[in-house]
């Protein structure tokens, strides 16, 4: 059973930070291209940041260039996304997702996914 368990979700002023964890089971961590992803209501599901580890390449979308920040543990088979200066157009479900593939920001190329997390940026 291949399991990614989200954390580190919640309510946050704007400008404020929060760090998103993936804990993940089920496989090695290190074999596997990682992304994160969002959809708030109204919007289509967005990729966030994604990294490969087949290429060692990393993508962010061009909303939160600058602002966050993809990395992972290996050892700990767990992903993160630390998001920074907050906007209110940041909140949305976040979902990690793993998958064995090269960087891709679209959601065919991963085949696990967490339940997501909840990111409310709101004053």
């Amino acid at each position: 059973q291949v399991q990614l368990v989200e954390s580190g979700g919640g309510l946050v002023q704007p400008g404020g930070s929060l760090r998103l964890s993936c804990a993940v089971s089920g496989i090695t961590l290190e074999y596997y291209a990682v992304g994160w992803f969002r959809q708030a209501p109204g919007k289509e599901r967005e990729g966030v940041s994604c990294h490969s580890s087949l290429d060692g390449t990393t993508y962010y979308a061009d909303s939160v260039k600058g602002r966050f920040t993809i990395s992972r543990d290996n050892a700990k088979n767990t992903v993160y996304l630390q998001m920074n200066s907050l906007k209110l157009e940041d909140t949305a479900n976040y979902v990690c997702a793993a998958g064995r593939g090269f960087l891709s920001p679209y959601p065919y190329a991963y085949n696990y996914w967490g339940q997501g997390t909840q990111v409310t940026v709101s004053s």
